[in-house]
């Protein structure tokens, strides 16, 4: 049986751990929107350069473009026997030309898996993160703090700072855009009873125990 998945989640909801699982265990591609459009463009096709001009002029790549490279990708043959999505559909149109795109490739989704955590916890997460300002060393308030608080366990500096797009202000407002694209999405998978929620609060161990359950009963 092919193994035909999307992933949703919020950033810092641990997708990328979780898609690396799904990947290895299953051995299907894992197919993010960023990847396809740099290789699209790497390898000069008519769509990557057509992608190429919006993203030279600093604009987003319209979604008849996209789609197209979306469909382009799942027609290769790595796919036959399914794909994990990753970025994309980001809204309810590419949501629905994704169903157009899967249905004629026969291609169709099996599951959504949405990993969902708190989103309190997700700015403690993703504006945790802070460098020392001498070696560029990085850490973490929760998850990698330096052996001696104020020191930079590499090269002893005691300066450190933090990136804008990690401070808390801007962490929330990046997520509350992603909540408001997310939930007309959730919804949707909803309705066409493909949406599977885990709970991505647990320890990752645990949220890929409960993905797998997921995906062994889809067999």
């Amino acid at each position: 049986m092919s193994m035909n998945l999307l992933l949703m989640g919020l950033p810092g909801a641990g997708k990328g751990t979780q898609a690396e699982f799904i990947v290895e265990k299953y051995q299907i591609p894992h197919i993010s929107t960023g990847d396809i459009f740099r290789a699209a463009i790497k390898g000069k096709t008519p769509l990557g350069i057509e992608a190429q001009k919006y993203i030279d002029k600093g604009e987003l790549v319209p979604d008849e473009v996209t789609c197209k490279i979306v469909a382009e990708r799942l027609k290769q043959n790595d796919t036959k026997n399914g794909y994990l999505l990753d970025g994309f559909p980001r809204d309810l149109d590419q949501a629905k030309s994704l169903e157009e795109i899967t249905d004629k490739l026969d291609k169709k989704l099996d599951a959504v898996i949405n990993i969902d955590v708190d989103p309190d916890t997700l700015v403690q997460r993703l504006s945790g993160r802070f460098i020392c300002k001498n070696c560029g060393a990085t850490y973490h308030k929760l998850y990698k703090k330096p052996k001696v608080e104020g020191t930079c366990d590499v090269c002893g500096g005691h300066v450190f700072y933090q990136r804008s797009d990690d401070k808390p202000e801007t962490v929330e407002n990046r997520l509350k855009v992603n909540i408001k694209m997310n939930t007309p999405l959730i919804d949707f998978y909803k309705k066409l009873n493909l949406l599977h929620t885990v709970n991505g609060n647990q320890d990752i161990a645990n949220v890929t125990e409960d993905i797998n359950k997921i995906l062994t009963n889809l067999n």
